[in-house]
């Protein structure tokens, strides 16, 4: 466990995002936020879509900072490519 939520909580507290706020535009429950946000439970990876997407409501920039961490080796390798 851990590189989706290292990703969410660098996201969340750089740009100011509450766990709540989150949760509440995903329209999940905010325990489970914590889950991710804490490293105790990875979300799916349908679920990694879901967390992009809602990032992408709040704030673009937050979507595109949480896709770069989460995926930026493998997007690298494939500019590679």
């Amino acid at each position: 466990m851990g590189k989706v939520g290292k990703a969410l909580r660098q996201v969340l507290e750089t740009y100011g995002i509450s766990q709540n706020k989150l949760a509440g535009v995903m329209g999940t429950k905010r325990s489970i936020v914590f889950k991710w946000f804490h490293e105790q439970r990875d979300p799916t990876a349908e679920t990694v879509v879901d967390i992009a997407k809602a990032l992408q409501h709040i704030n673009p920039d937050a979507s595109a900072e949480f896709v770069r961490l989460y995926l930026g080796e493998f997007l690298n390798d494939l500019e590679q490519s």
